[in-house]
């Protein structure tokens, strides 16, 4: 069966390190708050001159790099990202233009923390329609610049980076099973940012004095939605594949709160201190779209991944949006 195969992962973050003690110095918080209440214990910010294609590109040019082929071989990018460089062009055609990939069509998506399974998703279709033979999946953010870093609620969630993983076509064993997005949008307003859009466009002076340009969020309902969304979406990946969550070897998700981490691997029959569950959101806080393929880069290049491994991903984003993927590595 022709199916895409991940062949290369890559992922970029700043330098900037932003602690929560540093946190304690400009809100009123504290290590311990944040920590029990979210497993946060750092998060990576981007400095002046840095932007969402920086990190997007950088983090491209490592997965070509272990996939061991040329930019310009590229059929097609797919960036999934809320913090574009700009509205218009797409953050894609910059990056596509930063790595010299010519021959590639590319294009933003935008679907919050889910935004790298959407686009694994397309990649997916086009390698298995035989539209494309090399795609690269990027998810890159810089929430920093989209934070109200009065608002204790949200400021300490939110980090910067980016992941991205090159797509080929395969006829083997391995590649990617199967992939499944959803959203629901009569939860839209749970969890958004209500300026800067043609609704509340940043030109009206109102827009700025009430703080709209910011990401607002409904914790509460976020856990409660989050959690059903992503069993949901995982549990129908294991099941299109004939699958239990005994066969999971390795469950990838979306790295938004510690305890929404646990609560849906728990729902799955996964243990919090399960070695099949891959947590770095202590070291990173949530980067959204990011999120997944810096995780997986990260697993890949410390052997949590081994040939034959079935590794399930789970994200829910705000939209509300959700999906999975069922990896065979």
């Amino acid at each position: 069966m022709v199916r895409s195969r991940i062949t290369g992962t890559g992922s970029c973050l700043p330098d900037k390190i932003l602690t929560n003690l540093d946190l304690e110095r400009i809100i009123d918080t504290s290590d311990e708050w944040i920590t029990s209440r979210t497993g946060i214990k750092e998060r990576r910010i981007a400095e002046e001159g840095q932007f969402t294609s920086t990190f997007a590109a950088e983090a491209s040019r490592r997965a070509l790099e272990m996939a061991g082929i040329k930019a310009e071989e590229l059929d097609l990018i797919i960036l999934g990202t809320v913090t574009p460089d700009f509205p218009f062009p797409a953050t894609a055609c910059i990056v596509q233009h930063e790595i010299g990939a010519v021959n590639a069509a590319a294009f933003d998506l935008s679907a919050a923390c889910s935004g790298f399974i959407y686009g694994l998703s397309i990649a997916d279709k086009y390698i298995r329609t035989g539209d494309a033979k090399k795609v690269l999946v990027i998810g890159a953010e810089v929430l920093s610049r989209v934070v109200d870093w009065t608002d204790r609620n949200t400021c300490i969630l939110f980090g910067d980076g980016s992941g991205a993983a090159v797509l080929e076509v395969t006829e083997g064993d391995s590649g990617i099973l199967s992939t499944h997005i959803f959203s629901n949008g009569s939860f839209w307003n749970t969890l958004y940012q209500p300026g800067c859009g043609n609704r509340n466009p940043a030109t009206n002076e109102q827009t700025l004095l009430d703080r709209l340009c910011y990401i607002r969020m409904e914790g509460n309902d976020v856990f409660k939605h989050a959690v059903r969304a992503m069993e949901e979406a995982a549990c129908t990946a294991l099941t299109a594949n004939g699958m239990t969550p005994a066969d999971v070897s390795l469950l990838i998700p979306h790295q938004a709160n510690r305890r929404i981490i646990d609560a849906t691997a728990k729902r799955l029959g996964i243990a919090a201190d399960d070695a099949r569950l891959f947590v770095n959101l202590h070291n990173y806080g949530n980067t959204s779209s990011a999120s997944i393929p810096i995780s997986i880069d990260e697993a890949n290049r410390t052997g949590r991944m081994k040939s034959g491994d079935n590794v399930l991903l789970a994200a829910f984003g705000g939209g509300f949006t959700y999906g999975s993927a069922l990896i065979r590595w």
